[in-house]
């Protein structure tokens, strides 16, 4: 909204928020929780793709519109907020906290993002 983020930069941020989040549930210490970890996993590995296929200065094959690329951020940010209560490890306080932790790391930098004329 605010347009402070530039594509490259938030195409770096994709990239180092998919590795770090990939490392967590390990760096955090919550690996023994199969849903975070799965969680962290599973958000982590999706986007890699979804930024390899984006249409910015670091995509590869660009076929994913950078404002499609936001949208898909946003309702993963969504689905991180609510996820410690819809996956049951809400009451783990290293994965909750590392999964809103990254879910509001990733809103901002939506929110923050500038996007593409329509």
């Amino acid at each position: 909204m605010l347009g402070l983020i530039p594509r490259p930069l938030h195409g770096v941020l994709d990239y180092l928020w998919a590795v770090a989040y990939w490392f967590a549930p390990e760096a955090l210490g919550f690996a023994d929780d199969e849903a975070a970890t799965m969680f962290s996993k599973i958000r982590a590995g999706s986007m890699l793709p979804a930024s390899l296929m984006t249409r910015y200065e670091l995509g590869v094959v660009k076929l994913i519109p950078f404002n499609m690329h936001l949208l898909l951020d946003f309702l993963g940010a969504l689905a991180g907020l609510a996820a410690p209560w819809l996956l049951g490890f809400a009451k783990n306080e290293k994965a909750r906290n590392a999964t809103l932790g990254f879910a509001l790391f990733e809103l901002t930098a939506v929110l923050l993002s500038k996007r593409d004329p329509q």
